[in-house]
């Protein structure tokens, strides 16, 4: 049976990605596998339905799609209203929606998440949070450059000499690494800070000083790399050390989170008082409540004359190349699960397949990452 694979328009508010682009098709045809797309499906990122029917694709409705495919590619995975068994592989955030994974259990529907793919060597190729972590670190910079009322890069003129901004970035993942090549190309002066002292060198190593706070004997490095949620004693640390050096930045970006956590206060109300006005604030953890304690999801919010955007879903403002990215994450990703024209689950979960065990959130109508199921109190 040919594998065939559908792509539907996304509906989530302000979603303008599309989970497959055409560039993408060539790892799927190697693959033997016919592809249906919801017509429009990528209007929003810039592709029309010709692109798609050029590359031979079928194009239909979104009841045409679900009907033929038996595998459905998504940026942000909605319910699983009328799947019927069918699998579903994109963003659906378990760890903080766990009760997605439970109702497609109960719709006998297979569920992966791409925020689950292990930070391993071999699953580089289908991180798809590095992705689009990659698109939010060079936006928030952009976003940061149009508010601020001052220049970026040092400039000589006939007016005098006007000095670089000073930019701070707190967080070194692949969004904090990002936006600090990127505030460096712009010109500005740029210092970064993380709670793992291991990412120094990254830091140094796109010409970014390294802002140097003691937190004590906290432990800040979790689980696969990513950062550890810091205790009590070490957030006061670090707010008392990071105050004094905010005060003298024009530029703070905060991308500091924790998978399936709300995000750490970094950034206080006083802390905010300590800033020259007309000073910015981007927050990249806004979608999980805030790095600063002033920041409203969506919103920009000015306080004694600073000014805190809290930005939602970044990546869906640049969706041409945010969709190419994820397409190719998400066709690699399903190059790993197929053999022979269909999903071979059963035996990759029998071989210890790390990256199919971490990611299968839903399978034969029961939740089966032991993560999940503990956030539901199963099997527990």
């Amino acid at each position: 049976m040919a594998l065939i694979v559908g792509v539907l328009k996304e509906t989530f508010p302000e979603e303008r990605r599309v989970a497959l682009t055409p560039k993408a098709f060539d790892v799927l045809k190697k693959l033997g596998a016919e592809v249906w797309v919801e017509r429009d499906a990528g209007a929003e990122a810039g592709i029309p339905d010709a692109d798609y029917a050029a590359k031979g694709a079928h194009i239909g409705s979104a009841a045409e799609v679900r009907e033929h495919a038996s595998i459905l590619l998504h940026v942000r995975v909605p319910l699983p209203d009328g799947l019927n068994g069918r699998a579903s592989i994109g963003f659906c955030d378990p760890l903080s929606n766990p009760d997605l994974a439970a109702k497609f259990a109960a719709a006998g529907a297979t569920l992966f998440s791409m925020e689950m793919v292990p930070r391993i060597s071999r699953a580089q190729s289908m991180d798809a949070l590095s992705s689009m972590a990659s698109i939010a670190g060079y936006k928030a910079v952009i976003l940061a450059a149009n508010t601020l009322p001052r220049l970026f890069p040092m400039m000589t003129t006939a007016a005098g000499t006007i000095p670089p901004a000073r930019v701070l970035v707190i967080g070194a993942g692949v969004a904090g690494l990002q936006a600090i090549a990127t505030a460096r190309r712009l010109g500005a002066v740029v210092s970064g800070f993380d709670v793992r002292a291991a990412v120094r060198e990254q830091i140094e190593s796109l010409g970014a000083k390294f802002v140097n706070i003691n937190l004590g004997s906290a432990k800040a490095e979790g689980e696969g790399g990513y950062a550890k949620a810091l205790d009590d004693d070490a957030l006061r640390l670090q707010r008392e050390q990071m105050a004094a050096f905010m005060s003298e930045q024009d530029v703070v970006i905060t991308t500091a989170a924790v998978p399936g956590k709300r995000a750490p206060i970094l950034i206080s109300r006083d802390m905010v008082h300590r800033m020259t006005p007309g000073s910015v604030i981007v927050d990249l953890a806004a979608e999980r409540g805030g790095n600063c304690e002033l920041t409203k999801l969506g919103e920009s919010v000015t306080e004694r004359g600073v000014i805190i955007l809290g930005p939602a879903n970044l990546p869906a403002t640049v969706p041409y190349h945010a969709s190419q990215m994820y397409a190719r994450n998400v066709v690699t990703f399903l190059k790993h699960l197929v053999k022979d024209g269909n999903l071979n689950i059963d035996t990759l979960l029998d071989t210890g397949d790390e990256i199919t065990r971490e990611t299968l959130i839903s399978y034969k109508g029961e939740v089966v990452n032991p993560r999940i199921q503990a956030l539901l109190g199963v099997n527990v």
